[in-house]
């Protein structure tokens, strides 16, 4: 009897170490008007020239929900509300139930599940190839966009072949010898910037993003030593998505079309320190990125958008109302393994609806490219 009482004790108290001990936080509830997008009807039978791929790192259904009531109120709309097309994402990696970023952007990158911390590489470390490599041969630019360090998990998979994420400097040099054209995000402290000038039009700061003279030269922006603080000297997801979109559009007049991937990194990091005031303001900027490219794509007519994340952080539950405040709280300071939101507007947005699992993003992405040939060897 005493030894079943011990165990249960253990029992107890484990779970009680295991349970989340930060009190509930409680959330202003926002009152704003939507703005209604406009949204050009497609074809099914149309193709992109051009596709954008938008991350929310770790943005679950629960962090759009939270930020839709903080931003607007229970019945607002946010930009990504108004995606006519949606559907679902399993998020599973090779090794575990949940993902880690390197492998959910691997999958997406190559339309392989590999293991947690590799980044395109296969679970026995062979090379996977990349959307923008194998783009660079059929007539198209790439682009990417962080919020965290370039050589962050994210946008790394699209162009680094590497057993660990954590091997950022390794991962720097493979930026500089990739088929990239232009990279905006944090991480200056892990490039070689003689090498890096030697190999691309260098700038670091938001007054050189915004006046940046377009031209043809590839394009690194590095705006901090690492992640992206967020200051007003400091560009936004939407500044340097806005700015990557009009470089490439200019460059890809003769080429096929581009490829651009922009993550809203911080989201992650938020809900890692499970801070909802923070994460609200990361989704922001997030949502404000997806309304310009949807604007974008209504004018353009030739984009494809895409939204999704690669994984769910935190585990955050909406309670209940008190008064003018929701209260969340946090089931964990991890990632978690349920599936997220697919999102997308544009030709072949028909294509990303239903369950579908990471990989096949990737290769629904490759279903729309044109493999004609290439018109313009300069693409390449």
């Amino acid at each position: 009897m005493k030894f079943r009482i011990l165990v249960l004790l253990a029992f107890f108290i484990t779970l009680l170490l295991l349970w989340p001990s930060k009190d509930n936080e409680k959330i202003k509830i926002g009152s704003k008007i939507t703005d209604v997008i406009e949204i050009h009807s497609f074809g099914k039978d149309e193709r992109p020239k051009n596709i954008i791929l938008i991350i929310g790192d770790g943005t679950g259904l629960n962090q759009i929900a939270l930020s839709r009531m903080a931003i607007g109120g229970l019945d607002y709309k946010l930009a990504i509300d108004q995606m006519p097309y949606t559907g679902f994402s399993l998020t599973h990696s090779h090794n575990n139930v949940y993902t880690d970023s390197a492998a959910g952007a691997t999958a997406w990158a190559t339309g392989v599940k590999t293991t947690n911390r590799f980044l395109s590489v296969s679970p026995d470390k062979k090379e996977l190839p990349t959307i923008p490599e194998i783009l660079s041969s059929k007539d198209y630019l790439s682009g990417l966009v962080a919020t965290s360090s370039i050589t962050h998990a994210t946008p790394a998979a699209f162009y680094a072949h590497i057993d660990s994420r954590y091997k950022e400097e390794e991962i720097a040099e493979q930026l500089l010898n990739s088929t990239i054209s232009i990279a905006l995000g944090g991480g200056k402290e892990f490039f070689d910037l003689d090498k890096l000038k030697e190999s691309a039009r260098f700038i670091s700061t938001k007054n050189s993003l915004l006046n940046m003279e377009l031209g043809s030269s590839r394009v690194i922006g590095l705006f901090d030593d690492d992640g992206i603080y967020r200051s007003p000297n400091k560009p936004t997801q939407l500044e340097m998505t806005n700015r990557a979109i009009k470089y490439l559009n200019e460059q890809t007049e003769s080429c096929h079309g581009f490829f651009l991937m922009s993550e809203g990194s911080q989201i992650d990091w938020a809900s890692h320190d499970n801070d909802a005031e923070k994460m609200i303001v990361e989704f922001e900027d997030f949502d404000n990125t997806i309304r310009s490219v949807m604007n974008f794509v209504t004018a353009d007519k030739e984009t494809l958008l895409i939204v999704t994340a690669d994984h769910e952080t935190g585990g955050l539950q909406i309670l209940k109302q008190a008064d003018t405040f929701v209260e969340v709280q946090w089931g964990t300071g991890r990632h978690t393994g349920i599936p997220v939101g697919v999102y997308a507007y544009g030709p072949g947005a028909h294509l990303f609806t239903g369950l579908m699992d990471n990989t096949d993003i990737h290769k629904k992405i490759m279903s729309l490219v044109n493999d004609s040939e290439p018109k313009n060897r300069i693409c390449k």
